[in-house]
């Protein structure tokens, strides 16, 4: 699942990079920070998506197809709402005098619209096609970390302190 849901997410930043060649921009401090802003924000609506795809499979008792439809249709257009407001945000940045900002805002603008049709289509895509060697009932149902305990926990640990 950890490669699934980074290959949507590295997929923009190869882009950019290559359009970064293409179009002659140098590697300098103000375009290097592209990656790491983008990345960042990317790997945000990637969370959000595969959160709200863990619970509809629970839901769905493990119905892949439908699990992966229901948490596109929850998720999708809040992940392209918020995309879209952080691309013209960005966006902004290219109307300014010093050519590291405009750069800036230019190349996360790009990259941000990438990661938004990359974690719209490719994710949900590649969870689709990967359905049975990805999800299965032993992998996803119990967390491997159990930060907030069980109700049951809370019970038996105030059942031991009152017999002590």
């Amino acid at each position: 699942m950890i490669v699934v849901s980074l290959i949507p997410n590295l997929l923009p930043l190869v882009i950019t990079a290559g359009l970064m060649g293409y179009l002659g921009v140098p590697i300098k401090p103000s375009t290097i920070l592209v990656f790491s802003i983008a990345f960042g924000i990317s790997v945000d609506d990637t969370i959000h998506f595969l959160a709200k795809y863990r619970q509809e499979l629970q839901a769905n008792h493990w119905k892949i197809r439908k699990s992966v439809y229901g948490a596109l249709r929850e998720t999708g257009v809040s992940m392209f709402y918020t995309s879209i407001v952080l691309f013209f945000g960005f966006s902004v940045f290219t109307i300014s005098s010093f050519g590291g900002t405009v750069a800036l805002g230019a190349l996360v603008s790009a990259t941000l619209l990438f990661a938004m049709l990359s974690n719209l289509l490719l994710l949900p895509s590649l969870l689709l096609s990967l359905e049975r060697s990805i999800a299965n009932k032993e992998v996803l149902k119990e967390p491997s970390i159990n930060i907030i305990p069980d109700e049951d926990d809370d019970e038996a640990d105030e059942n031991t302190a009152d017999s002590k």
